[in-house]
């Protein structure tokens, strides 16, 4: 346990945060300055703020001083310059005592690509970012050309979208067949809700029915339906759903429509032509992993010659443009394990791949039942995350869009590859945060994005208060948009 003593609360997301990162798994308590200190830590930073001067110790169980930072401030004037200036502080202090530098550096709570992304847009030349989030973020050359080459292509994939007069539809479908050892999403196993699924289609239709003419004098750029996992549904439930879609919202112009069929066991023909037969222009396959071990561990109940399967399965009906999406740092998992995956997955030539660093969230199964796993390894490194990348540029494909969360393996990120006119343009708009999101289902977010105010408009996660306050739902929407 590592305590953190404040003489006022500020700033106690990007201090644990930080802390988390050095520390990944130990617990970081928080507490003021007079308040009974936890018991039992074996390290403790004390904060301390003032007017003109923040001053950090970092002190080990006995109470002995190990380090310090001191930074000059104004703490009133310019609340980011504040922050900048204790994370950068705190971020040497840490560096200093542990001897690591982390990939990206002492960025915590902001989407990487934001800063350039924002600088570009200010009219700065590549060097100059490159130069000022060294110096501002410690980030390494490594991340920091990466964020600054993706910020680029999105900048170029979305040179069309009219943010202002333009709006992106999600649709959320919250039933699995099984619920995965990581999983923190709104999804419930569809063999405890099969009898109510056509129940909540009725909750939802009513909900896409209602909402469709609020944004009627707006273009529909962007469509995505996910979960959980939509091929959940029977194929004239999926009928179903996309008829009333096309029904009451104009998609002549919309750029892409996608659905995620994610699970390769929920994957048949009849439902793929459902998909096909409807403007659905892009799908996702998403295998985790191409060893069947680890598949059986994580609790996703498919094989690995199913997902090559579905996959073929895909590309007979016509799908020309099929996302996989990848775990990295899964029980179990190495070097060795990740490269079969890569090398079986770029066999199959898919259109996009996603890599994401496991992150172990609060709410996972994996996370709540920790000690059971504990075990088993979960490795995540700078020689996995470059190997994956070398795999998706010999497949010809190219990071368009990385984010990243909280608590994930190797304090590393979420990157997507595409081919050339395969990016997902709903990734990018959701994660860069710059246009409007109608967002309709269980535990759906709708986002409302006004410059750089963002106001979003929730509906509750459980299945059955949505199906039961549906109109409620309904009426917050129509309040707040």
């Amino acid at each position: 346990m590592i305590t953190v003593q404040l003489n006022k609360r500020d700033f106690e997301y990007d201090i644990h945060s930080l802390i988390r990162a050095f520390y990944p798994g130990v617990d970081v308590p928080l507490y003021l300055e007079g308040e009974e200190e936890p018991q039992g830590f074996e390290k403790k930073l004390e904060v301390c703020y003032s007017e003109a001067l923040i001053r950090l110790i970092w002190r080990d169980a006995d109470g002995k001083e190990l380090a310090r930072r001191e930074c000059a401030v104004d703490f009133y004037a310019d609340r980011k310059q504040t922050k900048n200036a204790l994370k950068a502080a705190l971020y040497e202090l840490l560096s200093e005592y542990t001897g690591q530098k982390l990939p990206w550096g002492n960025l915590t709570g902001i989407r990487p690509t934001k800063i350039p992304m924002g600088l570009l847009e200010q009219g700065w030349k590549n060097t100059e970012i490159a130069d000022y989030m060294r110096k501002t973020y410690y980030t390494s050359n490594e991340k920091t050309a990466l964020a600054i080459s993706i910020a680029n292509r999105e900048r170029a994939i979305l040179k069309d979208i009219d943010y202002q007069n333009g709006y992106s539809l999600y649709v959320g479908i919250p039933f699995c067949p099984s619920i995965c050892l990581y999983c923190s999403f709104s999804s419930s196993p569809l063999s405890v809700w099969k009898s109510r699924v056509d129940d909540y289609l009725d909750a939802l239709c009513r909900e896409i029915e209602q909402t469709a003419h609020i944004w009627r004098e707006k273009q529909l750029d962007t469509v995505y339906i996910g979960g959980g996992t939509p091929t959940t549904l029977e194929p004239y439930q999926l009928e179903r759903l996309l008829d009333k879609l096309e029904e009451c919202f104009e998609l002549a112009h919309v750029k892409e429509f996608t659905v995620e069929a994610g699970r390769p066991d929920s994957i048949t023909a009849k439902k793929l032509q459902v998909l096909k037969d409807h403007p659905v222009t892009r799908i996702s396959i998403n295998p985790q992993t191409m060893n069947d071990r680890t598949l059986e561990i994580i609790g996703r109940r498919h094989t690995v010659q199913q997902t090559t399967e579905a996959f073929a399965l895909a590309r007979r009906i016509g799908f020309d443009n099929i996302n996989m999406d990848l775990i990295v740092g899964l029980p179990g998992e190495g070097y060795a394990e990740v490269e079969h995956t890569m090398r079986q997955v770029t066999a199959l030539a898919p259109d996009s791949i996603t890599v994401h660093s496991l992150a172990l969230k609060r709410a996972t199964r994996l996370n709540l039942f920790k000690d059971q796993y504990a075990p088993m390894s979960f490795v995540n490194n700078q020689e996995i995350m470059d190997m994956t990348a070398r795999y998706a540029a010999q497949a010809g494909q190219f990071p368009y869009y990385l984010y990243r969360q909280k608590n994930m393996a190797g304090n590393f990120e979420n990157v997507g590859y595409a081919r050339e006119g395969a990016a997902g343009i709903y990734n990018i708009l959701i994660m860069e945060e710059k246009q409007s999101i109608l967002a309709l289902g269980a535990g759906a977010s709708t986002k409302l994005v006004d410059g750089e105010r963002i106001e979003r408009v929730e509906n509750v996660k459980d299945i059955r208060s949505y199906i039961e306050r549906i109109d409620e739902m309904i009426d917050r929407k129509i309040k707040a948009l």
